[in-house]
């Protein structure tokens, strides 16, 4: 009796298993396909900017032309990233088909014109747009449809950053703070998995990044596995890292209503929003904070990779970051957060490594990771994602910079629908 009954539970469970596989497959080769095409685009668009910086002067038409689109075509695709986690936590209005190609084609012109912006949020929206129409073709109900569109989310972030298990974690921390809903673990590992695939499919590369080899001597590696002193190091810069997540969050939600209730004509925002990053470049005299931040405009310049380098980061590189990003995007211009919090991090932990003598690439890799953690609520994501860039060498560092900045960063995230769970300190 208790054979039969084993065997029965393990064939249900296989049977599920196969049908999700199924399911997933197709979602995800599509999801990946369009992720390798955005990822060329936004390739050529950028290099096509660098030959020609003029284009420059023209980001402000450019947000305006977006605008009009958005207005005319987009309904309720502005919403983004928090229309998607909307509708996983609350199935019914659903996500329009119109929202991947917009925000794709949103994106590339942003960075063809020089707004500062990133690439998660067009994976992620294309994931999920993705996947709706999918869960409509395969006639999904709506628990089936919400575990397809978390995967569909899993899919474009594992695609876009090459990092298949984080994009897995991530889809399902980033919907509720302190809570992972492990019934969808598997269709978003498959779904983040072959969406990785597919992009590697297409010949299209990721950036790579690499940690020193750490010289700093330790006095106490008999007693202890850590350096005790370079910990202490790491739990000062991390919660620097929490309050650069929690600065960038506020910023981002703070200026946009400052937009919105500045200027009762919308079609000025963008116009607004594209002098200032304009006036800025000019004042500044250089083009460093400009589009993603990784490739270099011209040699010498402040980029994630070279933050991993003595020097390669100027002191306020990350605040400067900060104040593009979050103008770009409250202004209306299309992108994501990621890969400049990235940026942000990066060059943060570059200047806190040289106050805190410490090892510059191993600290610009804790603030790559950390200021995410921070400002999405993704501390377990983030750990991993240090593995799968980084290397596990430093697992345990990289672990305690996500954390420390998860909790110095409050309950404030860059994603307005997320909901919290679980309180970071309990009253």
């Amino acid at each position: 009796m208790i054979n039969k009954i084993f065997s029965l539970e393990q064939v249900r469970i296989f049977r599920n298993l196969l049908r999700w596989t199924l399911l997933i497959l197709p979602v995800s080769i599509v999801i990946g396909s369009m992720v390798a095409l955005f990822l060329w685009m936004l390739h050529l668009s950028i290099q096509f900017r660098f030959a020609h910086p003029w284009l420059l002067y023209f980001l402000p038409l450019a947000g305006l032309a977006i605008h009009f689109v958005y207005k005319l075509y987009g309904k309720n695709a502005e919403g983004g990233n928090n229309l998607i986690i909307d509708e996983i936590h609350q199935p019914g209005g659903g996500i329009p088909k119109r929202m991947g190609p917009l925000v794709l084609l949103g994106t590339v012109v942003t960075h063809l014109f020089g707004g500062s912006a990133g690439r998660e949020g067009t994976a992620v929206q294309i994931g999920g747009s993705i996947a709706q129409a999918f869960s409509k073709w395969f006639r999904l109900d709506e628990k089936e449809t919400t575990v397809l569109l978390t995967a569909g989310v899993a899919a474009g972030f594992g695609a876009v950053f090459g990092t298949p298990l984080t994009g897995a974690i991530f889809a399902l921390e980033v919907l509720t703070i302190g809570r992972i809903q492990y019934q969808a673990i598997f269709p978003c590992l498959v779904a983040s998995l072959i969406g990785d695939l597919t992009v590697s499919a297409w010949q299209v590369h990721h950036t790579t990044y690499r940690i020193d080899t750490i010289t700093m001597p330790n006095y106490f590696e008999t007693y202890f596995s850590l350096n005790p002193i370079l910990l202490i190091k790491v739990v000062i810069a991390s919660i620097a890292f929490g309050l650069a997540s929690l600065l960038f969050a506020q910023m981002a939600h703070k200026m946009k209503r400052f937009f919105l209730n500045t200027f009762s004509k919308t079609w000025m925002i963008p116009l607004v929003g594209g002098l200032s990053v304009i006036l800025l470049t000019l004042i500044l005299g250089k083009p460093d904070y400009l589009s993603l931040g990784v490739d270099a405009a011209y040699t010498g310049a402040v980029t994630i990779p070279s933050a991993f380098q003595t020097g390669g980061a100027d002191t306020w590189s990350w605040l400067w970051k900060t104040v593009y990003t979050t103008i770009t995007l409250s202004s209306g211009f299309k992108g994501g957060e990621v890969t400049p919090l990235f940026y942000i991090g990066a060059t943060l932990g570059n200047t806190l490594s040289i106050l805190l003598d410490a090892p510059v690439s191993l600290f610009a890799a804790l603030g790559f990771i950390a200021v995410f953690a921070g400002a999405t609520n993704t501390p377990l994501a983030c750990t991993i994602m240090g593995v799968e860039l980084f290397g596990g060498e430093y697992l345990l560092y990289f672990a305690i910079a996500c954390y420390t900045a998860y909790f110095f960063s409050g309950h404030t995230g860059i994603y307005a629908a997320q909901k919290i769970g679980i309180k970071k300190i309990q009253d």
